[in-house]
């Protein structure tokens, strides 16, 4: 038997204004994104917004379904809109923020499991890094230079 050990590294910014202006405008327009969120069943709001290399700035909420697992999460909403508009575009940065109705949420929230799959697809496909910046409603804000960091053992089409 052989162990091996995984290391990553996050960033942690104390609050939203601790981040470089670029990533402040960009966090802010996930938190625009997260107030069109619906998320009835939930409670629970997301907004992710993308920067890409030709500059444009694509942005999605989560969207819930009574028929489970049917809705899909803010990540995945923005994610495949911009693969679907700029398909030549490189994913430089994005930005993940979350709230809910129920209660504060004032750690960093994650992508999920099925999201990260999907930013490990591009990440793969565009062979470049992707900067993934997410936070809750306030409070730390945690910064991953790659999805790497996230999802070590990512599953990709290497592994087909």
């Amino acid at each position: 038997m052989k162990s091996i050990t995984i290391t990553a590294t996050i960033e942690l910014y104390e609050s939203i204004d601790k981040l470089p202006v670029d990533v402040i405008k960009l966090m802010n327009t996930a938190i625009e994104a997260r107030e069109k969120a619906y998320a009835p069943y939930s409670k629970f709001n997301v907004g992710a917004a993308i920067l890409l290399d030709n500059d444009e700035v694509i942005s999605g909420s989560n969207q819930e379904n009574a028929s489970y697992p049917s809705g899909l999460c803010a990540e995945r909403t923005a994610i495949y809109y911009a693969g679907a508009k700029y398909p030549k575009a490189v994913i430089k940065r994005i930005a993940i923020s979350a709230t809910s109705l129920n209660h504060a949420v004032t750690s960093p929230i994650p992508p999920c499991g099925a999201c990260r799959q999907a930013i490990a697809e591009y990440e793969v496909k565009q062979n470049v890094p992707i900067e993934i910046y997410f936070m809750g409603e306030r409070g730390e804000v945690a910064k991953s230079n790659s999805l790497g960091d996230l999802l070590p053992f990512a599953f990709d089409k290497s592994n087909l």
